[in-house]
C-alpha cells in the first residue's frame, strides 16, 4: 500500500515536472547588458514560443515602465529566419535615448488586427494584447552624461565656429578646443537648455505616446579662430566626461573657394517599424556626402545646407535622437545649417494663417510647432516670430538668416511663416539682397523649403507659389539672386535661368531655380509612372523644366570668383547625374546631355584645383564610420500592399 502511495506520487510528480518542461514561459535575454554610445549593437534572442505567428513582435521601450502600446518601435520575429522554430535572434543598432531600454515578445494573429488602431501609413499597429515575455533592462554605460549629437554651426562672426550637443542632465559642461589634438587649451561654456512636454502644442508632440525626455541641450561658441585651420575639438566635463575628439576647419574669410553640400527632406532611418515611416535612403545620402568630405582632407572648409523636413519627427521625440545621432559623423565636421520645413512647424493654430492657406499650413509638425526646432539648432542672425503659445517659448527661432562663405552670399527664408512685401522677414530678405557685396561675393544663393517653382501638381500648394513669384520673385530678380533651391517636393528638378515663368538668357534677372528634396523622403514625385496607378495622369516634362530626376541624392556646389558648379549626384551609385555651371560673367551652361546623364563633376580645372579627388568614390570611410556601421549595413525595408515572407509589409501615403 505505501509503496503504491509512493508510486503515484512519484508519477504526479512527473507529471507535473513534464507539464511545466512543455509548456514553460518562454524567455528573452540581450548581450551584451550594456552599450557604450549610440550606434552599438545588440543581439535580443528568444526561445519557447508556442505556436508562433507570423505576426509575433517584439517591442523595443525606453524607458522600461512605459505603457505597453506606447513601444519606441517594433520587430516582427518572422525577421529572424528560424523564427518557426519558436526560437530566434534580432540584431538591432541603438540610439542613446538617455533612459534604459527593454525588450518584449508579444502573440498577435490576423484575426486580431484592429482596423482603427493605425499607424501614420493607416497601417495596423500591433496588439498588445499577449504578452509573452519581457527582458531585463539594458542600459548604457554613460546613459545621462556622455555628450552625444554633436553638430557645428557658423555665427555672426567668421572667426568663430559653434557646437551644441546634448546630455541627460543640464550641469556644467564646456568645448575645449587647439589646433594640435593633445593640447586643447581654449575653452568655451556651453549653455544648456531644455523644453518641456507642456511647450509642445498638440500631440502625439505633448501625449504620453510621442513625448519622451529630450535631454538638455547645450551650446557653446568657440571664438578667435584663425581663418583657414584644422581645429581639434571635444566637449563634456571632467566631472561628467567629455566626447571624442573631432575636428573642423575654420572659415577662412579671404578664401573664394566654396565647397557645400545641400539637399532637403531627408529625414532618418530606424532600425525598427514604428509609428511613423523611417526614411531608409537617408542613409545613403550620408554615406555618400561622408565620401566627399573624406576626400576633402583637412584643410578645406565644407558646410551642409539641409533646407526643410529636418528629421521628420512629427511629435515623436526620439525620432529627432535618431536624427542627430545619424548625422553625427557629418554634423560634428562641418558646419549643419537648416530652415524650417512644415513638418517642423506647421499646426492649425499657427500665428500667421491667411484665407488663401486654409489648404496649406496643415498638421504636419505632429503637434511640435518649432519648438524642438528651435531649441535643437541655433542658426546665425537671432531670427525669430511670435509662437502664439500660451505656455512655453514665446518665438520660434532660426528662421531667416544669411551668411558669406567664399565667393558665396548664402541666404535662408522661411516659407511657414509671413514673407509678404511689408512684413518682418520681407524687410530682412529686401535689406539682406541689397547689401550683398558682389566684388566678394558675386553669387547669392537662396534657400527656402516650399518651392517657387515646380513641375509636381500639388494643389494645396499653388496659392503659396502664386504668392512667392508675386511678393518675393521681383526681390530675387532686382537683386541678381544666381540661385534659388527648395525642397518640399519629393524629387530633383533644375529649371531654366527662369522669371515670371518666362526663361531667360543669363542668370541676372532670372535666377536658376532648383528643387533639391530628394535627399530620402521616400514619396514619388506624381509627375513619374506608377504601375499600379493607371488612373493618375503622367505630367510631361515643360520646357522651361531642364532636368527632372526622381532618384535619391544631393547636391554638390563649388564655387570661386569666375564659376558656381552645381552637381546632382544620385545615391545609387554615387555619381553625377546633371550637372550647371553659372558663370560671373552671367551665362548658364547645362552640363546634361540629352538623356539627361552627365559623368564629370565639373570641368576637369575644377576637379583638380578645388576638391574633388579621382578614385573617392571607393575610399574607405575609416574611423569616423566605424560606430555606426550598424545604421549603414541595415537591411532597407521594403514597402508594398502585399508580402513574400508573411510577415507584416508596411504601405506608403504620399506627403510633402
Amino acid at each position: 500500500m505505501i509503496a503504491a502511495v509512493y508510486s503515484l506520487f512519484f508519477f504526479f510528480f512527473l507529471f507535473i515536472f513534464t507539464s511545466s518542461s512543455v509548456y514553460s514561459k518562454p524567455t528573452i535575454s540581450f548581450s551584451p547588458q550594456t552599450l557604450n554610445r549610440s550606434g552599438d549593437t545588440v543581439v535580443i534572442k528568444w526561445s519557447g514560443v508556442e505556436s508562433p505567428s507570423d505576426l509575433d513582435w517584439l517591442g523595443i521601450y525606453s524607458p522600461p515602465e512605459s505603457r505597453h502600446d506606447h513601444f519606441i518601435g517594433y520587430k516582427f520575429l518572422s525577421d529572424s529566419p528560424d523564427w518557426q522554430s519558436g526560437s530566434g535572434s534580432i540584431s538591432l543598432p541603438l540610439t542613446n535615448l538617455r533612459s534604459n531600454y527593454s525588450f518584449r515578445i508579444f502573440h498577435w494573429t490576423q484575426s486580431e488586427i484592429n482596423p482603427k488602431h493605425l499607424d501614420h501609413d493607416h497601417n495596423p499597429l500591433p496588439g498588445t494584447r499577449h504578452l509573452l515575455t519581457e527582458s531585463n533592462q539594458l542600459n548604457f554605460r554613460f546613459s545621462a552624461n556622455r555628450p552625444e549629437q554633436i553638430h557645428l554651426g557658423y555665427t555672426d562672426n567668421t572667426n568663430e565656429m559653434r557646437v551644441m550637443f546634448v546630455t541627460g542632465d543640464g550641469e556644467e559642461r564646456e568645448a575645449r578646443y587647439g589646433e594640435v589634438k593633445d593640447k586643447l587649451d581654449n575653452i568655451a561654456v556651453a549653455r544648456g537648455v531644455r523644453y518641456e512636454r507642456e511647450h509642445m502644442c498638440h500631440a502625439p508632440a505633448n501625449s504620453t505616446i510621442g513625448w519622451r525626455d529630450p535631454g538638455w541641450t547645450f551650446d557653446a561658441v568657440m571664438k578667435d579662430l584663425k581663418q583657414g585651420i584644422n581645429y581639434f575639438y571635444q566637449v563634456g566635463s571632467d566631472l561628467k566626461g567629455w566626447s571624442e575628439v573631432y575636428s573642423f576647419v575654420s572659415r577662412n574669410e579671404s578664401s573664394e573657394e566654396t565647397l557645400a553640400f545641400m539637399f532637403g527632406d531627408m529625414g532618418c532611418s530606424t532600425p525598427y517599424r514604428t509609428f511613423i515611416r523611417g526614411e531608409d535612403e537617408s542613409l545613403s545620402t550620408v554615406k555618400w556626402i561622408l565620401r566627399d568630405i573624406e576626400a576633402l582632407g583637412e584643410d578645406k572648409a565644407a558646410v551642409v545646407s539641409h533646407i526643410g523636413d529636418i528629421s521628420y519627427a512629427k511629435g515623436y521625440s526620439w525620432i529627432w535622437d535618431e536624427f542627430f545621432a545619424q548625422i553625427e559623423p557629418i554634423a560634428s565636421r562641418v558646419p549643419y545649417h537648416v530652415c524650417i520645413g512644415n513638418h517642423e512647424y506647421d499646426w492649425p493654430n499657427q500665428p500667421w494663417k491667411p484665407d488663401w492657406s486654409a489648404y496649406i499650413y496643415g498638421k504636419d509638425s505632429g503637434g511640435e510647432c518649432g519648438v524642438p526646432y528651435s531649441v535643437k539648432f541655433n542658426m546665425p542672425g537671432n531670427s525669430s516670430e511670435a509662437t502664439g503659445m500660451v505656455q512655453g517659448p514665446s518665438h520660434t527661432r532660426n528662421l531667416y538668416y544669411s551668411y558669406d562663405m567664399g565667393s558665396v552670399h548664402f541666404v535662408y527664408i522661411s516659407t511657414e511663416t509671413e514673407f509678404l512685401k511689408g512684413g518682418k522677414q520681407y524687410s530682412f530678405l529686401k535689406s539682406d539682397l541689397e547689401s550683398v557685396n558682389r566684388s566678394k561675393t558675386p553669387f547669392v544663393v537662396l534657400q527656402g523649403h516650399r518651392p517657387m517653382y515646380t513641375t509636381s501638381r500639388k494643389i494645396r500648394d499653388a496659392e503659396i507659389r502664386q504668392r512667392m513669384i508675386e511678393h518675393l520673385e521681383p526681390l530675387l530678380v532686382k537683386n541678381n539672386v544666381t540661385v534659388a533651391l527648395w525642397g518640399h517636393v519629393h524629387n530633383y528638378e533644375r529649371f531654366c535661368p527662369i522669371s515670371n515663368n518666362t526663361c531667360g538668357e543669363r542668370w541676372q534677372g532670372s535666377p536658376v531655380h532648383l528643387v533639391i528634396g530628394m535627399a530620402g523622403k521616400d514619396t514619388q514625385p506624381i509627375w513619374e509612372p506608377r504601375p499600379n496607378h493607371q488612373d493618375v495622369p503622367i505630367f510631361p516634362q515643360p520646357a522651361n523644366s531642364m532636368y527632372r530626376g526622381g532618384e535619391f541624392g544631393y547636391t554638390r556646389l563649388v564655387a570661386n570668383k569666375e564659376r558656381l558648379t552645381l552637381s546632382y549626384v544620385g545615391n545609387h551609385d554615387g555619381e553625377v547625374h546633371d550637372v550647371v555651371e553659372i558663370l560671373a560673367s552671367g551665362e548658364v551652361i547645362s552640363g546634361s546631355d540629352d538623356d539627361g546623364k552627365d559623368d564629370k563633376f565639373g570641368s576637369e580645372s575644377d576637379i583638380a584645383v578645388l576638391w574633388y579627388i579621382e578614385g573617392a568614390s571607393v575610399m574607405v570611410l575609416g574611423g569616423i564610420l566605424g560606430y555606426f556601421v550598424g545604421f549603414f549595413s541595415r537591411k532597407k525595408r521594403e514597402y508594398g500592399v502585399g508580402s513574400s515572407n508573411g510577415s507584416w509589409i508596411q504601405m506608403k501615403t504620399e506627403e510633402t
